[in-house]
């Protein structure tokens, strides 16, 4: 990780910096404490809604438990049972009954502020209708809550939305008074209706944001403070309403009574209506952060013109030096450390300036002699292998051999002919391969004819290495010296390999043999007699090719010894490809 950030621009450091250090943890606090703040509001808002809502579901209930209250004594009633029961003779002896039992029974209603009206239902035909009394008619027997209290197998009393007298839907209490099972003549109801005025009172006087609902058993409103539904004219299911898109829902059930088994409280309120008071917190926050953004920015952002702009200005004339433009950087001295760094990097030019001018003259004078030199030690090296008065001796042996038909001479005496009009090339500087080739083959024909069948040979060259250019007697060197330290020495048979191939950048060359080798104190000791550029003395001819390789390519080549004794030796020259040489 330390080298990867090592390896970034400075203006790429900066703004990770700037990312991890500033944005993203700007970002990360304030949308956390907006959740935090968001999670409070809202667990706050529920918290007080559910208490309204427990406390509309218990004024409900107690003004529901009164009228069954009501509808208990009465349903134990002993006198208030025989009275609706019993069969009159005429209509004043029931009117003297009613104001016995009956008139002042409306006691009830101002004790009871939640019970609106009390009725009774029997269809004893000896009963005067009146006064509260009420036939069970065919109308009557048609009525839902009617039909829902026959549909009832005990007791218990019947909690359902009713028609009133005012013709408005209210909520009722209904209970069959058949205790006494003396008095089975007739059958008598009781319905206690509950103020209407007071159960919206409980419902709307709510401090509550969203809509209310009361639903029975079956899931069907009973009540609602939600306008937009018709629930006083016909039934209608709480699934069936329609919910805002990001809905809240409390709910509140009765299931300790068993006269409203099933029966709940729901309340339905708008996300985005409970958490209005949130807003004004979202604007804070977002403009404390626009606040932590915009100052560590601009903070940021001069720092970084001031770090990057002087530091691209000294790198821009760091990078002319390769040029040989070894200029001054004008302008303000500052005093930070980049600001050191350009007084620095002056003070460098100008002593590189300096430098060249009281130096760099006498060294070019210094390598010219040492050009001067090392060609000499060329010219030495091509008068020793460059025998001119030889050339006619050796045609003339090889015309009368093969007049007499010495035809294996004569092959001999052409190959050693062939290296010497090789040795007259010594004024050109590069060859291909190919050329190279034909005196090292020339060489080796030579070798053969003199170890006969001691010595054998293997070339491979690839089709493309043929016409590459490389300096010439580069690869004979090795090749002798393969067939006299190596081949020579040796009892048996012994074989030179010659590979040469190319890849996408190098001629890779490749020289081998199988003969004693040499060890390893001896190969480390010439090898380091190439590094140090000793006086070519010893090894004259690995020396001689290794500073001329260097000479014409630098440092841009490569050149290996491996030797072990009693393994034979590999030499392995890697050249840069040139085909296009000016030969």
């Amino acid at each position: 990780m330390k080298n990867y950030f090592n390896n970034l621009k400075l203006r790429n450091k900066v703004v990770i910096l700037y990312i991890f250090s500033v944005f993203l943890p700007i970002i990360l606090t304030n949308i956390i404490f907006y959740q935090v703040t968001t999670n409070n509001v809202k667990e706050q808002k529920m918290n007080d809604l559910s208490k309204v809502l427990n406390q509309i579901k218990s004024e409900f209930l107690e003004s529901i438990e009164h009228a069954v209250g009501i509808s208990s004594a009465l349903y134990t009633d002993n006198k208030m049972n025989e009275f609706l029961e019993k069969e009159y003779q005429s209509s004043s002896e029931y009117i003297e009954a009613y104001d016995t039992y009956l008139r002042g029974f409306n006691k009830y209603t101002p004790v009871f502020s939640a019970i609106q009206s009390i009725h009774f239902y029997t269809d004893n035909p000896t009963v005067v209708f009146s006064g509260g009394v009420n036939p069970i008619s065919t109308l009557t027997k048609e009525e839902e809550w009617y039909q829902a209290l026959l549909e009832k197998s005990d007791s218990i009393p019947l909690v359902t939305k009713t028609s009133s007298n005012h013709s408005r839907d209210t909520i009722s209490v209904i209970r069959e008074l058949n205790f006494f099972r003396v008095y089975e003549n007739a059958t008598k109801i009781v319905k206690i209706d509950i103020d209407q005025d007071m159960i919206d009172h409980i419902f709307e006087n709510a401090n509550l944001q969203g809509e209310l609902y009361l639903l029975n058993e079956n899931g069907g409103i009973e009540y609602t403070t939600n306008s937009l539904i018709n629930w006083k004219e016909e039934v209608v299911s709480f699934q069936e309403v329609t919910k805002p898109e990001k809905v809240i829902t409390l709910e509140e059930n009765y299931d300790i009574n068993n006269y409203l088994t099933n029966w709940k409280i729901i309340a339905v309120l708008d996300e985005s209506q409970l958490l209005d008071n949130v807003s004004d917190s979202r604007k804070f926050i977002f403009y404390l952060a626009f606040f932590n953004f915009i100052v560590p920015t601009a903070i940021i952002v001069l720092i970084s013109q001031s770090l990057n702009v002087r530091l691209n200005e000294v790198l821009k004339y760091m990078k002319k030096m390769k040029n040989q433009h070894f200029e001054i950087i004008e302008g303000i001295k500052y005093k930070d450390e980049i600001g050191q760094l350009t007084s620095e990097f002056n003070r460098m030019s100008k002593r590189i300036n300096e430098l060249i001018n009281d130096v760099y003259v006498v060294n070019i004078q210094k390598k010219d002699l040492d050009l001067q030199r090392k060609q000499a030690q060329l010219s030495a090296l091509q008068s020793q292998i460059n025998p001119h008065f030889l050339f006619n001796a050796l045609e003339t042996i090889r015309m009368r051999s093969i007049i007499k038909q010495e035809n294996e001479t004569a092959k001999i005496i052409q190959n050693m002919a062939k290296m010497l009009r090789k040795s007259f090339t010594w004024g050109r500087d590069w060859v291909t391969v190919k050329e190279e080739m034909t005196i090292v083959l020339s060489f080796l024909e030579i070798q053969k004819y003199r170890f006969d069948e001691k010595l054998d040979y293997e070339i491979s060259i690839d089709e493309n290495a043929y016409e590459v250019i490389i300096p010439n007697m580069i690869l004979l060197p090795f090749v002798e010296n393969a067939s006299i330290h190596g081949i020579e020495p040796k009892k048996e048979k012994g074989i030179i390999e010659i590979y040469i191939k190319c890849n996408s950048e190098y001629l890779i060359c490749e020289i081998k043999d199988n003969g004693p080798g040499m060890e390893e104190e001896i190969l480390a000791r010439m090898l380091e007699s190439l590094q140090v550029e000793e006086a070519i003395g010893d090894n004259v001819g690995i020396k001689n090719v290794y500073y001329r390789l260097k000479m014409y390519y630098g440092s841009d080549f490569k050149f290996k010894i491996k030797s072990h004794s009693d393994e034979g030796t590999i030499v392995s020259v890697h050249l840069p490809l040139q085909r296009n040489h000016l030969l």
